[in-house]
């Protein structure tokens, strides 16, 4: 017998892991990838334990389901349950070819107010559109039985009772089974972050849905200087290199040619009065002296030209910025 896992890297889908594997079933892991979240905490916490895990990119579906939650959102711009049942889903459909015969998660009975109360978790398992085969081995005991219980794959009496937010019982259960480096509880989905929610509902608003522009949405400071046109400026090095990552041919590039200073981008290149004006913002964040026209390299299209700009003033910046 095979099981699928949803594995995050959490303590909770780590013991769900072991709590299966203890019965002599094979467990595959796998994890799933969009801008918002990513594989690296889940590959480092499989390598620990040894678990096979397979890494599944769902941005393009994840996009679409973001936009319009049947279920909605949460106190940001998460829609926690139709983004549980889409991944309950994807691993679904993976059981035939993968050979698995029920999927597995770490959902803990409580532990979300709004997520994972028995109603949320029926909705999410019916949504997913297999319910009968979903297995929540920290919470079965207080949980209908599913087919691999009922059928005799699994033992029920083995499986765990765990309900609420406290985390005395899998503390417990860690130190039982040798598990003693494991990451904090955290969330890890950058659509739960208020400064993220807001840049991406103001992106979306202007029905900008393209995947760079949401990966820049990490970087840097971001300005709005008219209904069609932003501005990115780095605040560091890290921003920097994540600008220029994601910058499209099209998009103008601009980088102060005799101080230190900021990489900013233009995305789609702009008018010439817009490159000025991100020249400007460039120039206003640099080590520039105050005052002094400065020369910038702009880059667009594999060509650099240079411009000339002083300084945006600070309180129109400020009402720019996003």
């Amino acid at each position: 017998m095979k099981a699928i896992a949803l594995f995050s890297g959490g303590l909770d889908s780590i013991l769900a892991v072991k709590l299966i594997q203890l019965q002599d079933i094979d467990v595959l892991g796998v994890t799933f990838e969009t801008p918002f979240f990513n594989a690296g905490k889940a590959l480092a916490a499989a390598d620990k334990i040894g678990l096979n895990l397979r890494v599944v990119d769902i941005t393009e579906d994840h996009l679409v389901m973001l936009r319009a939650p049947r279920y909605g959102y949460g106190k940001n711009l998460n829609p926690c349950i139709d983004c549980h049942a889409m991944m309950l889903r994807k691993a679904g459909e993976f059981m035939a070819s993968w050979n698995a015969d029920f999927l597995v998660t770490g959902e803990v009975l409580g532990q979300r107010p709004m997520s994972q109360t028995k109603q949320s978790l029926h909705v999410v398992a019916k949504y997913s559109g297999y319910p009968d085969f979903i297995l929540r081995p920290l919470s079965a005991k207080l949980l209908p039985v599913t087919k691999p219980e009922r059928e005799g794959m699994v033992d029920r009496n083995r499986l765990y009772d765990i309900q609420g937010r406290g985390r005395h019982r899998q503390m417990e259960a860690a130190r039982e089974f040798g598990i003693g480096d494991y990451s904090p509880p955290a969330g890890g989905c950058l659509l739960t972050d208020p400064m993220f929610a807001k840049r991406l509902k103001e992106l979306f608003s202007h029905n900008d849905f393209s995947i760079p522009s949401i990966h820049l949405l990490k970087a840097g400071r971001h300005f709005r200087i008219n209904d069609c046109t932003k501005v990115i400026v780095g605040r560091n090095q890290g921003d920097n290199g994540l600008i220029e990552q994601y910058a499209q041919d099209a998009d103008c590039i601009l980088r102060a040619a005799d101080y230190p200073g900021p990489t900013t981008l233009l995305p789609g290149g702009g008018t010439e009065a817009e490159r000025h004006v991100a020249a400007s913002l460039c120039v206003l964040y640099s080590d520039a002296p105050k005052g002094e026209a400065v020369r910038l390299n702009c880059l667009r299209q594999g060509q650099t030209v240079m411009i000339e700009a002083t300084s945006a003033d600070k309180t129109q910046a400020a009402q720019w910025i996003i």
